[in-house]
């Protein structure tokens, strides 16, 4: 029998996000309308709308995952992406945030660290119909209005806080496990504060370590 991913998905919104203090109208919508199960390995995809995070091993990428809807919903509206922006979405996996955020109305470029899961975005994005995401194959040098990190870090990751533009905004993941907190970080001048604003969980990022250097 072939799941209902139309009826998994308004579930997830209606059950999950919304439950979650998601209530970014955009947000909810976006979510509502990017196929999920398209972003997660073929044998999981009947899993792809569970209140967690699905592994990606199956891809080739040993150790990540997509976030969780709820973190992924929450970090995504303290963004606050806005028609035209430019946005950086960093360890992205197969895509999946990217595809949101461009259905925000975002202009998104995707990196990933693995082969593997760059190849495996183009292929996700092209069949759920958000073939603009520009994936690339090493990190831009140039500035963003918003950026995503679709995993944890052992700390501010000063490399991509480097990348914001002036007033620019960075969400990501920080400490492990039940440590773990989302950061939102955002530019003024040369200046870079942050503040936590919830508490999550996510798949530490071996190309960040301690002291914020980037794997390229």
């Amino acid at each position: 029998m072939t799941a209902d991913y139309s009826a998994l998905r308004r579930n997830m919104v209606d059950c999950q996000l919304r439950t979650y203090d998601v209530t970014d109208r955009a947000v909810l919508a976006a979510m509502d309308s990017v196929p999920r199960e398209v972003f997660v390995p073929e044998a999981r995809r009947e899993v792809a709308y569970i209140d967690q995070p699905v592994a990606l091993d199956g891809l080739g990428a040993a150790g990540r995952a997509l976030l969780a809807p709820m973190t992924a919903g929450r970090m995504l509206q303290n963004l606050d992406i806005q028609p035209g922006q430019r946005l950086l979405d960093i360890a992205c996996g197969t895509g999946y945030s990217a595809a949101v955020a461009l259905a925000m109305g975002a202009t998104v470029v995707a990196y990933d660290a693995s082969a593997a899961l760059r190849e495996a975005a183009r292929v996700a994005l092209a069949e759920a119909g958000a073939g603009a995401v520009t994936v690339v194959d090493a990190l831009p040098d140039s500035k963003f209005d918003l950026i995503m990190v679709n995993g944890a870090c052992e700390g501010m990751p000063k490399v991509l806080a480097d990348r914001l533009a002036d007033g620019g905004r960075m969400v990501v993941v920080e400490g492990a496990g039940r440590a773990g907190r989302v950061m939102l970080y955002q530019r003024s001048g040369d200046a870079v504060g942050g503040r936590a604003v919830f508490d999550a969980a996510a798949p530490v990022l071996a190309e960040f370590c301690k002291a914020a250097i980037f794997a390229l």
